[in-house]
């Protein structure tokens, strides 16, 4: 039950972002306000690394392949769809936009049934209906 909680906090705070982001994009331009975001989590890491060194003393330098895979995955979230992400949230209302650019998860299933042979289940395509349907209300 614990991590239930954990992810109605991570979908709490997750909650709040875009209204803080939207309220910021309103005085600068979007390139800037991925920028600043993006330093904004390398300078949380940082504090992060030096409250805590010790949480790094296990850390191991994994493959090349998994690094590259990583990188990539940081690059597409935090500066491509982050930047597509924001000129949506400025240019639209927040309350539409959120949980279109949410629906992630059904590329995610579609992808990881091509690429990693993932099951099918009969709750993974409720799932899926539920977020075309969401996603049909919102237009």
């Amino acid at each position: 039950m614990k991590a239930v909680y954990l992810a109605l906090l991570a979908a709490l705070v997750w909650g709040i972002c875009p209204i803080l982001e939207k309220a910021g994009l309103k005085n600068i331009p979007v390139y800037e306000g991925v920028f600043i975001r993006a330093l904004s989590v390398f300078l949380a890491g940082m504090v992060m690394f030096l409250a805590k060194p010790s949480m790094f003393r296990t850390f191991t330098v994994p493959n090349i392949r998994a690094i590259v895979y990583i990188m990539l995955g940081g690059f597409f979230a935090s500066i491509v769809g982050q930047m597509i992400y924001y000129k949506a949230l400025s240019a639209g209302e927040a309350s539409k936009i959120v949980p279109i650019a949410g629906s992630f998860p059904l590329v995610t299933f579609i992808l990881g049934v091509i690429i990693f042979g993932e099951a099918i289940t009969v709750t993974k395509i409720i799932g899926v209906i539920l977020v075309v349907s969401g996603i049909c209300l919102l237009k």
